[in-house]
């Protein structure tokens, strides 16, 4: 398969507000899928080619964004425009040495992005990896959930790694049952899991990484790379039935803002994978690009 990308990532880019020091934010553009791809794209040689695939509006901030992401060098020509909709935003506040989150998302382009199936398989086409996560997917509607998934199987079987971060945002979702199913459906079909331990803990009950590591093996029978993160503790790595590895992580000296820390692992992670490195090499990647995020405000830094 010839790739018009070596990797797609697909999902919301939002418009954040960061830092707000005596009311001052910074602001950028960051999102799940988007932050893992353009720290793939920083890592990766300029030969591989990172598109983002999302919806944004006709707007001027819209117009911000695609330029944003073409002076990341991130192809973005398959991104929609959707008339009368415009970017999802964000402001991060620290407090008490915690971040804290506001959303306003409810009306955003993004929801918008996976309700024509033809759209969907041309973007997705020629992908030699397409990664998503459980964001992407709990803010479309139940159908265009189905048709976004059943063209990335359609890539997959055209030779297309698919690749899923679970990242599991209960307020995105109206029943619970309903978001674990779906998380579990979607990564049950995935070559690369990258799920981080609280998350499952809180919501799936799993009582260490190393039980996270032998669920998802046990959905994807064997089949997934799966990579749980657990903040600044260890790094638990399972490739199909072997061992389960365990990696440590550095203590990092200063930590301004972790947001995005589980993103840019992520990206490392990918781009190490992308160029032929092993998963317990790529796994230092992703932890050595995680320990830079997080001496800066905001999830990408600039």
């Amino acid at each position: 398969m010839t790739s018009r990308f070596g990797l797609l990532s697909i999902g919301e880019c939002m418009v954040e507000l960061s830092g707000g020091e005596n009311a001052l934010y910074r602001q950028g553009f960051a999102g799940d899928t988007l932050n893992t791809a353009w720290h793939a794209r920083a890592a990766l040689p300029p030969e591989i080619p990172v598109g983002y695939f999302t919806a944004v509006g006709m707007d001027s901030m819209s117009d911000r964004m695609l330029a944003f992401l073409q002076q990341a060098g991130i192809t973005h020509d398959s991104i929609l425009r959707i008339p009368g909709r415009r970017p999802g935003l964000y402001m991060i506040d620290q407090r008490d040495g915690d971040r804290h989150f506001t959303y306003w998302r409810e009306t955003s382009a993004a929801r918008l992005m996976a309700e024509d199936i033809d759209v969907l398989h041309a973007a997705f086409a020629g992908a030699a990896y397409l990664y998503l996560s459980g964001i992407t997917l709990a803010i479309l509607s139940p159908e265009a959930r189905a048709q976004l998934f059943y063209a990335a199987r359609v890539a997959q079987e055209d030779g297309a790694k698919l690749v899923f971060d679970p990242n599991i945002r209960p307020a995105l979702w109206t029943d619970a049952a309903e978001m674990r199913a779906v998380i579990e459906d979607a990564a049950s079909c995935c070559d690369i899991i990258l799920p981080s331990f609280d998350d499952e803990a809180t919501h799936f009950g799993d009582q260490s990484p190393k039980d996270i590591c032998l669920r998802y093996q046990r959905l994807t029978q064997g089949r997934a790379e799966i990579v749980v993160r657990d903040g600044g503790r260890p790094v638990h790595l399972l490739c199909a039935f072997k061992d389960i590895e365990v990696i440590p992580v550095p203590t990092v000296a200063r930590v301004v803002d972790a947001t995005g820390a589980g993103d840019s692992f992520s990206g490392g992670y990918l781009a190490a994978r992308m160029i032929g490195h092993t998963p317990l090499e790529a796994v230092a990647a992703g932890i050595t690009t995680a320990a830079q995020v997080i001496g800066h405000h905001g999830a990408i830094p600039l």
